[in-house]
């Protein structure tokens, strides 16, 4: 009895690592751009002084094969950031909520730029990792 129920866990052992290989999801593989360097630009400012912004960006993309494409567009989707936030009032570019604003509107303007080069909207998520304001 003993030996049979020994023999079975040794059977079951066997069995259970290969299952749980099998069942084990896939992690995805992201890969991360940054923009160097990092880009400065003047926004629209209330006072009479002129008012910069200093941001550092980071595009996550799904594929680490993508980096290629987007490093190839890096000026066009530079481009369309500085463009974006020259076009901002002061106020929103010094509120958290107006940063946010701001942050999913380069995002959606950096899909919107790599779907119409590549096919496809390459950018997971895009990430201020530095934003200064004066």
């Amino acid at each position: 009895m003993k030996y049979l129920l020994m023999l079975a866990v040794f059977v079951l052992s066997l069995g259970l690592p290969a299952l749980a290989e099998e069942e084990a999801p896939k992690l995805e593989e992201y890969a991360y751009y940054g923009f160097e360097p990092e880009i400065v630009t003047n926004y629209i400012s209330n006072r009479k002084k002129l008012g910069f912004v200093r941001i550092s960006v980071e595009l996550m993309v799904k594929n680490p094969d993508d980096m290629v494409q987007v490093e190839k567009h890096d000026p066009l989707l530079r481009s369309a950031i500085i463009e974006i936030l020259g076009n901002q009032p002061e106020e929103k570019i010094k509120s958290l909520t107006g940063r946010e604003e701001i942050r999913r509107e380069c995002y959606d303007a950096v899909n919107k730029l790599m779907e119409a080069e590549t096919g496809k909207a390459l950018v997971v998520n895009l990430l201020f990792t530095r934003y200064l304001y004066d």
